[in-house]
């Protein structure tokens, strides 16, 4: 197994016995209300939460360049076909 596969499991093993050592119920504030609610949920919800903000930060940006949008391959084609002399058409084919 790779390093980084050991890693996953390891880290979702301590994460699970992490989650089912706290069941317990505990009253939590929101804006504006109480609620008792399993640590369980909280701790779970806001990994899940950690985990996909670092996924979307971490993820590379997609680059849009305007050359795409003006990149048509068979005008490019023919004028350096244009160009090419004899020789270096019959080398190329």
């Amino acid at each position: 197994m790779r390093t980084k596969t050991i890693f996953i499991i390891l880290f979702t093993v301590i994460l699970t016995v992490f989650l089912m050592m706290n069941t317990n119920a505990v009253e939590f504030n929101f804006i504006f209300l109480k609620k008792d609610i399993s640590k369980l949920i909280v701790v779970g919800v806001f990994t899940l939460i950690g985990f996909i903000l670092g996924y979307w930060a971490a993820k590379p940006k997609t680059v849009i360049s305007t050359y795409d949008t003006n990149f048509d391959e068979n005008n490019v084609n023919a004028e350096h076909r244009n160009k090419l002399s004899e020789e270096d058409r019959d080398y190329i084919s």
